[in-house]
């Protein structure tokens, strides 16, 4: 889901998986989070691709990053924190996700821009690979936040909205250790929401976008993906195709 921080070149990523927030026993069971009258409101597609303890897989697609000129002063300052969020605007940029178990119950989501084939951007992508990642994981309320290597995290409520998968911020935080570090709201980008839409014939589309109080949006990124495993449920397809237009993976 977090497409949102900054890509690190290829060649010198930490494959380590982060470490969990909270020793975790169980997979992470994103349909006991949504809750089964929602959960059964989603797509077989989409319950297929967040079911606990599903397979590793890898998508391909095509993304759209935007960033306002607030949103540069996020990423600027969030370099501080060792989470930095990414400036680039951008069109037509190939990239693949990479989703996999970490071992500990949570789910790594790593993202890799290959931005040396891209020639509509803008904001100094480099003619290399870039790859970023983070890990949905259960935290010590038993609800769900996402956290990236340098430690800043997000809780997250888990959502339908109009046959989406719908992920959303409540709050901002830095892990350091055993300690959680509020951030305050104002001092964030602004309110993450992420949603995952099936759109039949084996895509889904992602959609991110983060708008703060004052300055409105300050990042939107978007793209359509492949699913390597091809649905054969037609009615799932049929119902799925008229989604087209809402706003993760």
């Amino acid at each position: 889901m977090f497409a949102l921080f900054t890509p690190t070149a290829a060649n010198t990523i930490n494959t380590t998986a982060p470490q969990a927030t909270a020793p975790q026993t169980r997979p992470l069971d994103l349909p006991a989070l949504a809750g089964p009258a929602a959960w059964a409101r989603l797509p077989r597609a989409v319950q297929r691709r967040f079911a606990a303890a599903h397979a590793d897989v890898a998508y391909e697609g095509v993304m759209e990053l935007r960033c306002s000129r607030i949103g540069h002063v996020f990423a600027a300052l969030a370099r501080f924190w060792g989470g930095p969020l990414t400036h680039l605007n951008t069109t037509g940029l190939p990239a693949t996700v990479r989703v996999s178990d970490n071992g500990r119950g949570g789910v790594v989501w790593e993202r890799c821009f290959h931005s040396g084939s891209n020639s509509n951007s803008s904001g100094g992508i480099s003619n290399s690979d870039c790859t970023v990642r983070s890990t949905k994981e259960l935290g010590t309320d038993g609800g769900l936040v996402e956290r990236t290597d340098g430690g800043l995290s997000m809780s997250l409520d888990v959502l339908e909205e109009d046959g989406a998968l719908v992920f959303r911020s409540r709050r901002f935080f830095w892990v350091l250790g055993s300690l959680r570090i509020p951030v305050p709201a104002l001092l964030t980008p602004g309110t993450c929401r992420v949603a995952h839409t099936d759109l039949g014939a084996g895509q889904f589309r992602f959609t991110l976008s983060m708008v703060h109080p004052w300055w409105g949006e300050t990042f939107h990124q978007s793209g359509v993906f492949t699913d390597p495993i091809a649905d054969t449920d037609t009615e799932t397809d049929a119902h799925t195709a008229t989604h087209f237009n809402a706003t993760s993976l």
